[in-house]
């Protein structure tokens, strides 16, 4: 039996200034063939941003959309928030990761991401003013 590993990578994601639901999946992929040698284990995704968060949703179908809608009806972009910097409605960008947590910890089997048909990894961003984020990836196996 091989003794675990762990390695790490950050990973650096241009957002733009509005919000966003960016894919994930095919870096997750592409990491995963670079160090998981065929082995089984655990991919963990973490976002180190207090106003970005990281979520398992279908894509390209509209849920992306939804996802973005859905979030602005429970965390309007207006002067209810005591966190006042930023743009208009700033301070629901630091609630999201309550609801939208920054980090995810999904299953590999064979050195492949274990999701099903219709899932992907996303990094959702509702903060426009910060375009650049950073992702880290890290297996366990």
């Amino acid at each position: 039996m091989a003794d675990n590993t762990f390695t790490t990578r950050i990973i650096d994601i241009t957002t733009g200034s509005t919000q966003t639901v960016y894919d994930l999946t095919e870096e997750c992929a592409a990491f995963l063939r670079d160090v998981a040698a065929g082995r089984d284990g655990l991919l963990n995704v973490f976002t180190p941003h207090a106003t970005a968060g990281l979520a398992v949703i279908e894509t390209g179908a509209g849920s992306d959309h939804d996802l973005l809608a859905a979030l602005g009806d429970l965390l309007p972009a207006d002067d209810r928030w005591r966190h006042r910097h930023g743009t208009p409605g700033h301070g629901r960008d630091h609630v999201l990761p309550a609801l939208v947590p920054p980090h995810a910890t999904l299953p590999v089997v064979g050195g492949e991401l274990e999701l099903g048909t219709w899932q992907s990894v996303v990094l959702v961003d509702t903060n426009v003013d910060n375009p650049e984020r950073k992702v880290r990836l890290s297996f366990l196996g």
